[in-house]
């Protein structure tokens, strides 16, 4: 089935922001029939539109596009120097037992399962996921937590990773969560929700939202 199109939340001269659906593609992948990507689709309608950062396949909610190489080269340093805020909700199995806190755990690929990621003290990359409890629902097996999460650092599958870490995997995770998590509750509930950053041309602070599906 072909994902929902994507929604155009801003747009400008020199940015855009979009909201993807989940199953949609950020970027092309490699082999038949795989190039449909929200990159595409937004460079349809804005040909000089460059993504700026990426969202999972299974990942709903805001991305961010640059309008030229030289926009693209302003939100690029603004997300090393991290003044770029993004905070996304999950829902993951089981209570969360602290209201707050954080998980600093370095990341890297996990040999032999591309493109699945692990915890490595020796080889991984620093990163650093703060997180908030907005609700927790059921129990046993049926327990839930809905969260806000911050990433401090941007790594591959780092939210997912670092939730699964503590014993919280994201409900609906194909990679991470139990193997019955995805057909029990139909996608991953991870969802890119706000976005803020100084405006690269107006030089003012901007914020945009995105209501959770689930």
């Amino acid at each position: 089935m072909p994902a929902l199109a994507p929604t155009i939340v801003f747009a400008d001269a020199h940015l855009v922001v979009c909201d993807k659906p989940a199953g949609l593609r950020s970027i092309p992948a490699g082999g038949e029939g795989r190039k449909d990507c929200l990159a595409a689709r937004i460079r349809a309608i804005h040909a000089d539109a460059l993504i700026v950062h990426r969202l999972d396949t299974a990942t709903s909610g805001l991305v961010l596009f640059a309008r030229g190489a030289e926009m693209l080269r302003r939100m690029n340093r603004g997300f090393r120097q991290r003044v770029v805020g993004k905070q996304y909700v999950a829902v993951v199995h089981g209570h969360v037992a602290e209201d707050a806190g954080e998980i600093d755990l370095p990341l890297c690929a996990e040999p032999g399962r591309n493109p699945c990621q692990m915890v490595d003290f020796t080889h991984g990359l620093p990163a650093l996921t703060r997180y908030r409890v907005l609700e927790r629902s059921g129990e046993g097996e049926a327990a839930l937590t809905r969260l806000a999460l911050k990433p401090v650092t941007g790594r591959t599958h780092q939210l997912r990773v670092h939730l699964m870490s503590i014993g919280h995997p994201i409900i609906g995770d194909p990679l991470y969560a139990p193997a019955d998590s995805p057909a029990r509750h139909g996608r991953m509930h991870l969802h890119a929700a706000q976005i803020a950053f100084i405006h690269p041309h107006r030089r003012v602070a901007v914020s945009f939202a995105s209501a959770v599906p689930f």
